[in-house]
């Protein structure tokens, strides 16, 4: 026993070692994953050359503004908020155990292994160890059902209040590519028969790039020198291509999992316990959330022959963080508090095979939402799509298919498609998860 927990131990080190290298940049004017959208066009929002003069002959330099620069940064905290709350591996073994005081045996407690993204009241068993690693790769297709290739923003002129050629617009249509990889390990100990206490670890390396094709719209003006870009070539024109990449990879937020059984030997279990997430990864490159989480949850389960129903709520109070308020001021603020719940059941199709079923549901509370609208320009004809930011609350569903095939021994190959069932929030339409875990 002790030579197990020494082992993994030493696993988990390396792992921290492994994962502390310094994020790097893929291209050199981003600074941070976090501050990557609000950068990319500058602080003083998307400036168009010009070579119109103002009154007295002062240079005109024509700044265009917009809910995408100043508080697009928003859908880095919604990203960011989706993947360090995505439903982690359970870390509850695939095997458990009592100990018969009659006989002073080890004896399994259920036929199958097991849910894979949700709990089961079962514990692991005094004195028993369960070791495992997941790894899940999300692709961020849609953000409220918007596709992630095609965001539409509009740039206005600054002052445009004052008309005349301050009626021109920008309009942006802008390719969103996030992808995330998550590497975890994790270990659950039986302190007694009835408490377990789970470490999860993850490692995480993720992507973002932005690639925002720009267009000047004349509502105001006829003389292309007044709003242009400057073209490679050097000739001018109305159209230019906006990029910003930027990658990072690191320890993610380590969670710590208090878990005890409160009706051994029941014909529906029940558990409870705590989960608590600490801010352990970069925030400001998107591998963490930079705000300590508690998670009080509760988990039923049964088992009727074969099939093993479970059920599992729990609630997230998240702590502050400069994620949620303003990552290019520092200014804090709170993540959304979340209801989270599951309903599934795993199947024991046989000694070696178990199939795992689950709905999986976050209720996220005043959360930032975007949506799309039209945007009416001030010539009072002009129509272009645009996007809008607003805190409402909302459910997003997801439903998950996996099995675990027991290779030999108390070794268990997982393997799981997590899939959207709704386009609320920022969605991956299926995420895949390979992992395996070794009970001893």
């Amino acid at each position: 026993m002790r030579r197990h927990v020494i082992s993994i131990v030493c696993v988990l080190a390396m792992s921290s070692r492994a994962s502390a290298q310094q994020p790097y940049n893929l291209s050199s004017p981003v600074g941070n994953l976090a501050t990557l959208f609000s950068d990319l066009f500058g602080p003083n929002g998307l400036i168009v050359d010009s070579e119109a003069t103002l009154p007295g002959e002062q240079p005109h330099s024509a700044h265009f503004n917009s809910d995408f620069q100043a508080n697009f940064g928003k859908f880095s905290t919604a990203l960011v908020s989706q993947f360090v709350t995505v439903p982690l591996p359970s870390p509850a073994s695939g095997f458990t155990y009592h100990l018969d005081p009659g006989t002073g045996v080890f004896q399994r407690t259920t036929q199958s292994f097991g849910p894979i993204l949700s709990e089961r009241a079962e514990t692991i068993g005094a004195r028993r160890v369960s070791f495992g690693f997941a790894t899940q790769r999300f692709t961020f297709d849609t953000v409220e059902g918007l596709d992630l290739n095609k965001v539409p923003a509009v740039f206005t002129h600054d002052n445009a209040q004052l008309l005349g050629g301050r009626q021109d617009v920008v309009t942006t249509v802008n390719a969103i590519q996030a992808t995330v990889s998550q590497f975890t390990t994790f270990v659950t100990i039986g302190v007694t028969d009835r408490f377990d206490v789970s470490v999860a670890v993850p490692v995480v390396s993720n992507s973002l790039k932005v690639v925002s094709n720009a267009t000047i719209q004349r509502l105001g003006t006829t003389n292309p020198l007044t709003h242009f870009f400057r073209q490679s070539n050097g000739d001018i024109g109305n159209t230019r291509l906006f990029t910003a990449v930027g990658g990072a990879s690191g320890l993610g937020d380590v969670t710590v999992r208090l878990k005890t059984s409160v009706n051994p030997g029941r014909a529906v279990g029940a558990a409870v316990g705590v989960d608590v997430r600490l801010p352990t990864g970069d925030q400001m490159n998107l591998l963490g959330t930079g705000a300590t989480g508690v998670q009080p949850f509760a988990v039923l389960s049964s088992t009727y022959q074969r099939v093993s129903p479970h059920l599992n709520a729990s609630y997230q109070w998240n702590g502050s963080s400069i994620l949620a308020g303003n990552p290019s001021t520092g200014e804090s603020a709170n993540f959304p508090d979340q209801a989270i719940y599951s309903a599934g059941a795993d199947v024991s199709a046989n000694s070696h095979l178990t199939l795992a079923f689950d709905v999986l549901g976050r209720y996220l509370i005043n959360a930032e939402r975007l949506s799309s609208e039209d945007f009416h320009a001030l010539d009072g004809k002009s129509v272009f799509r645009n996007i809008s930011f607003s805190q409402k609350s909302f459910n997003a569903l997801s439903g998950a298919l996996g099995v675990k095939i027991n290779l030999f021994d108390r070794l268990l190959l997982d393997a799981n498609l997590l899939f959207a069932l709704d386009d609320h929030g920022v969605r991956d339409k299926v995420t895949p998860l390979i992992g395996f875990e070794y009970s001893f």
